[in-house]
């Protein structure tokens, strides 16, 4: 009865959907405040609602009901209990619900929370929120029931892709929804100022703490994809332009410069056309991600391959969502103010450089995904890879990040060229000196690698500027948390620099007791060993490693077998040091009894997750000191009252 309550939950969330659109269209209609008032706890019952339904799949997962078509195509009575919760929204439906669920408790959130908007605007913003959640609502409904039965059941289930049973699962796929959800709330928000022609600083500051969220969570979620991948996957790299990360990488690029748009709109009252429209396309990025990993038109390693019909349904709901939008945004954009104006020597000016440099990003990275899709279309068969994109986005990168070390150290308004130089100096030195320095002695590195270190060193030392001769103590901490969050850019920027400088690779044919070179390691191979974990075996290395005349230390990569479904892995093993990681990677035997062993020696690798989490941080700090200042001026406006 599990799975029936979960459908009858998601059925009666899909009419609370229904009944919330066309309250908020009654009601801003007809001016009515009774029926605006009404769907504040429509909205709130109806994310509810989902969260039942989501709670009802995890429990039919964790008690391996093989009735439910979705836990028998997806599960197994053997799996871990971490993989059988995860597993949950490890599928295509499931993760769907996952999807609907965080965005009904969202539309929930908002509709309990926000009271600073016109009680219009609000309903208006509730009304789209429910647009969207409608049709994700049919799709599930109709396309992709996550609780459909099994009659007879299965005896035994075909397990989750052994390449998400692990950890991550549980965390990367819920902070990537949680980004994406964000960004709907952004959309539903701008969609409403625009209905109500309400374009200004209250909406801006109503929608700013949502989008600083998704930012945040999608930070997050990057982050642990990369390095999710890097360990999993075994081939050495942290990003590898597949398609599918591409999706997730697109959003993050539009909320980064909705996020800077949104804080002149709400602080300086400019930006109000950039940021409707960034807000428009940072939905339309999390939709089109979603319809590349779930249409089934690519082959990926996160991608899930589902029937053209639900790639259909995906596609009708873009179209819908991203064309109405869109269409919206020409019929009222003319109605929006343009807000104040500044000089182009000034923060804003930096900030407007930053979105368009942020955007032609995007559209290259927009571009290199999409372009081999259209060209099958016409059977051209062509692969775009990570050559197209470092060169091309390579260079604007390291432009933005120039762009970047003089934004904060800017005035607003309007400021002197001269001054700025002035402030910039003690960057600009750094940044030369660390240019020389690497030219000099660093080993042949390669040009892009060679300016990203050098701008990494300037933009470090540019990101703490702003708290030069300032008082910390009265210093507002969302100005923290913008230092934090652009020197973790100044961290990632240089590990992945470094990665691309100094990485040591060796592809060995290894024989027991044989040392092995590489980077500043040896590396022996002692022995190959059987292991059996809880729904797999393994053949299991033994490898003794030792950094100079430093003490040995024991690395085990595994080859692991899956019989259900029948895969093979490679588990690989890192050792940890302050300034880089011993990666290895255990292949397969040779006719001649040799073992091939990948080796990797990466120096500051971990840069570039640390730096992530920076980022995450810094935004986290800026929220929390966003929120804190609200408050008080609510606070102080409630006592002159």
């Amino acid at each position: 009865m599990i799975a029936e309550a979960g459908l009858a939950a998601l059925w009666f969330a899909a009419a609370l959907a229904a009944l919330q659109l066309a309250m908020a269209a009654i009601g801003i209609v007809q001016q009515r405040d009774d029926v605006m008032a009404a769907a504040r706890p429509v909205a709130f019952v109806q994310g509810l609602l989902a969260l039942v339904a989501m709670g009802c799949l995890i429990a039919v997962f964790l008690q391996s009901d093989m009735s439910v078509k979705l836990v028998a195509d997806n599960s197994h009575s053997a799996t871990p209990w971490l993989y059988k919760f995860a597993g949950a929204w490890g599928n295509h439906e499931g993760s769907m619900l996952l999807w609907v669920t965080i965005l009904g408790l969202a539309g929930g959130t908002v509709a309990w929370l926000e009271r600073r908007l016109p009680k219009a605007t609000l309903t208006a913003t509730l009304g789209a929120q429910a647009a969207i959640a409608l049709g994700f609502y049919a799709f599930l409904l109709f396309a992709s029931n996550p609780f459909a039965r099994l009659d007879p059941a299965a005896p035994e289930g075909k397990s989750l892709n052994p390449l998400l049973q692990d950890p991550g699962l549980a965390f990367h796929p819920p902070t990537l929804y949680i980004g994406y959800v964000g960004l709907s709330v952004a959309f539903s928000f701008a969609v409403g100022a625009l209905v109500t022609r309400d374009v200004g600083p209250a909406f801006a500051r109503a929608m700013r703490p949502w989008i600083l969220g998704a930012w945040i969570f999608l930070t997050l979620g990057i982050t642990a994809g990369s390095y999710w991948a890097y360990y999993e996957l075994g081939w050495g790299g942290w990003w590898f332009w597949d398609p599918v990360e591409n999706a997730s990488l697109m959003p993050w690029l539009a909320a980064t410069a909705l996020l800077h748009s949104v804080t002149v709109l709400a602080t300086r009252d400019g930006l109000r056309a950039w940021t409707v429209m960034l807000s428009v396309v940072a939905f339309s990025m999390s939709m089109i991600g979603t319809f590349l990993v779930r249409s089934g038109i690519l082959t990926s390693v996160h991608a899930f391959a589902v029937d053209p019909t639900r790639g259909a349904f995906i596609l009708a709901l873009l179209a819908i969502y991203i064309g109405g939008a869109l269409a919206l945004f020409a019929l009222r954009v003319g109605t929006v103010r343009a807000g104040n104006t500044f000089d182009p020597v000034s923060r804003e000016g930096a900030l407007v450089a930053n979105n368009l440099l942020l955007t032609v990003i995007l559209a290259l990275v927009l571009i290199g995904t999409l372009y081999p899709i259209v060209a099958a279309g016409f059977g051209v068969q062509l692969s775009v890879g990570p050559p197209f994109f470092d060169k091309t986005v390579g260079p604007i990168a390291l432009i933005l990040a120039g762009v970047m070390s003089a934004g904060p150290l800017l005035r607003w308004r309007r400021d002197d060229g001269k001054d700025v130089l002035g402030r910039m100096i003690a960057p600009i030195a750094i940044a030369a000196i660390t240019l020389a320095l690497f030219a000099a002695f660093g080993g042949g590195v390669g040009i892009l690698p060679l300016f990203g270190l050098s701008l990494a060193a300037g933009l470090a030392a540019a990101s703490i500027a702003p708290l030069w001769k300032r008082n910390l103590r009265r210093t507002p901490l969302f100005v923290y948390g913008m230092v934090i969050a652009h020197f973790g850019i100044a961290v990632s920027l240089a590990g992945m620099a470094s990665d691309s400088a100094f990485t040591k690779e060796t592809l060995v044919a290894a024989r027991i007791g044989v040392p092995y070179r590489v980077g500043p390691y040896s590396v022996t191979l002692d022995s190959i060993e059987p292991r059996v974990g809880s729904n797999w075996s393994a053949l299991e290395a033994k490898l003794t490693a030792r950094r100079g005349t430093g003490a040995p230390f024991i690395l085990h990569p595994q080859s692991r077998f899956f019989a259900e479904p029948v895969t093979v892995t490679s588990e690989s093993a890192i050792a940890t040091r302050l300034d880089g990681q011993l990666y290895t990677v255990l292949g397969q035997q040779d006719e001649q009894g040799r073992w091939q062993l990948r080796l990797w020696w990466k120096p500051f690798v971990t840069l570039i997750w640390l730096g992530g989490a920076l980022v995450a941080l810094g935004g986290a700090v800026s929220l929390l000191g966003r929120l804190g200042r609200e408050r008080r001026v609510r606070r102080r406006e409630e006592e002159l009252a």
